[in-house]
């Protein structure tokens, strides 16, 4: 079984460089996926409270055999429960649906501007952690100014920020601001969408070069940039593909065509004006 390298957090966690996502994975699918994903092994699976599948998420986790120490779970809060009293209810709620005594990681989901609410969410986050109820705290799509008003407003800086990142959008300021600061970057939709960035000719000759498929060269530059990853699919097939990424290594030169695809391209919402609740 292939054996994930980890990343050290800023408090001494260590977290799998790579993980399995269930967004937009029904809830009925939910638990086969997950189950496919730690037979393939995966340790660590990111969910969210708005994805609606953390009960199924949990039943794999229990149907499992596996012990808690062994996995690595995430969830993260979504924007109508931000707000310090409603964040420990939101906490609570997404434990007992993963039927979990603890989280590794808990996150905001996004900073929703509109609200103001992410410097109290973030107080909420601090007291969960204090209380030894999760094992690290982090933040997801906040842009360098919302990290920055954290810092003024808070005791604790976050662990991971997870943001949207790929050869499109490759998140350059995001993640100096990350290095500077001990914040890990994590991507989600490492492979954007659309099949676009995966039909690149660059992106298909590295593939031929290394023997490889094109998701697994973009996974692999993420690696290599120290970005972990959750990338997602239901295909029994691809989960495993989307772990084999550990039998070679791109060359400097690959990492340079790969860094020509910056576009600056969304495939998501952006930060500083999504609000919805």
């Amino acid at each position: 079984m292939t054996t994930i390298p980890t990343v050290e957090l800023n408090n001494g966690v260590h977290m799998p460089q790579v993980g399995f996502g269930v967004f937009q994975v029904p809830e009925d699918e939910t638990t086969r996926a997950v189950t496919t994903a730690l037979e393939a092994g995966y340790r660590s699976i990111d969910t969210a409270t708005v994805y609606g599948n953390e009960a199924a998420v949990g039943r794999a986790i229990a149907d499992s055999g596996l012990a808690r120490d062994e996995l690595f779970v995430t969830t993260k809060l979504w924007n109508s429960d931000q707000g310090y009293d409603e964040t420990l209810r939101g906490f609570d709620k997404s434990l007992s649906e993963l039927g979990l005594e603890y989280l590794d990681l808990y996150l905001i989901h996004w900073p929703v501007p509109e609200a103001d609410r992410y410097a109290d969410t973030w107080r909420a986050l601090e007291t969960v952690y204090d209380d030894s109820r999760v094992r690290a705290i982090g933040v997801s799509n906040f842009q360098p100014h919302h990290l920055d008003r954290l810092a003024r407003e808070s005791n604790i800086v976050p662990a991971v920020n997870q943001v949207e990142l790929h050869p499109y959008l490759q998140q350059e300021e995001v993640r100096a601001y990350h290095a500077e600061h001990g914040i890990v970057t994590e991507a989600w939709s490492p492979l954007a969408k659309g099949g676009d960035l995966l039909a690149e000719p660059s992106v298909k000759a590295l593939a031929d070069k290394h023997g490889r498929t094109p998701a697994q060269i973009v996974l692999r530059w993420h690696l290599q940039l120290g970005n972990v990853v959750i990338p997602k699919s239901v295909t029994p097939s691809r989960v495993k593909e989307n772990l084999d990424l550990f039998g070679f290594e791109l060359a400097g030169s690959d990492l340079a065509e790969l860094a020509k695809l910056e576009k600056g391209l969304r495939t998501g919402p952006d930060p500083d004006t999504f609000n919805a609740r």
